[in-house]
């Protein structure tokens, strides 16, 4: 069934195992406060704002996230989960360094393009001194990951003379975080292709030998 033009949420067959169908509830409410979360912030949305989005009762949300404090750890942690996936399938392809550096940020791209969890995620850790709870900190992984992928650049003899793996990794982070931030607040992502694009020629490309 569709309500103004979104998949009603239907509890499953009564057939299926009880652990299982708390999982996909929890998966649903989380997806569904992801969407309210990425679409106006922390600070309007309500409990009551994601049970009628999620079609639920205010109980029923309860009974899966406590408040809404839970419910946001538990988005950027989702968040969080997603890269692993990203990273594996990467390397993977087995691409030589250079190339899989610029995999790597492409895959994370469309996943900020796409994927809502990690867009909520993303404005949540901006937002996170109104939020009463620990988030896992920011970009730190990140820059520790892009440095091992420029080491390999440079172990190839493609990384620009000059220019260290930690350094390189940390324009890159926050080149990348502040594209897609500046893409989310002047066109809630539509132009992001094209940011990125613009980020490779300037950034990506200057990095090498």
């Amino acid at each position: 069934m569709e309500i103004l033009g979104k998949v009603e949420y239907m509890p499953s067959s009564r057939a299926e195992p009880k652990q299982e169908r708390a999982r996909r509830t929890r998966a649903h409410i989380l997806e569904m406060a992801a969407e309210l979360f990425a679409e106006r912030g922390y600070a309007t949305v309500t409990l009551q704002d994601v049970a009628e989005r999620a079609s639920m009762t205010k109980g029923a949300v309860y009974f899966h996230y406590k408040n809404k404090e839970d419910l946001a750890v538990a988005v950027v942690q989702e968040h969080y989960a997603r890269w692993p996936v990203i990273l594996e399938a990467v390397s993977a392809r087995e691409l030589p360094p250079y190339e899989a550096l610029v995999a790597v940020l492409d895959r994370v791209t469309e996943a900020f393009r796409d994927d809502v969890v990690v867009q909520a995620g993303a404005r949540l850790q901006i937002e996170r001194s109104l939020i009463d709870a620990d988030l896992p900190e920011p970009y730190v992984g990140w820059e520790d990951y892009l440095t091992g992928l420029v080491e390999e650049v440079e172990k190839a003899g493609e990384l620009r003379a000059g220019v260290t793996p930690r350094s390189a990794a940390r324009v890159l982070v926050s080149a990348f975080f502040g594209m897609q931030h500046v893409s989310d607040v002047l066109s809630r992502r539509s132009d992001l292709a094209e940011r990125y694009a613009e980020l490779r020629t300037v950034v990506l490309e200057g990095l090498r030998d």
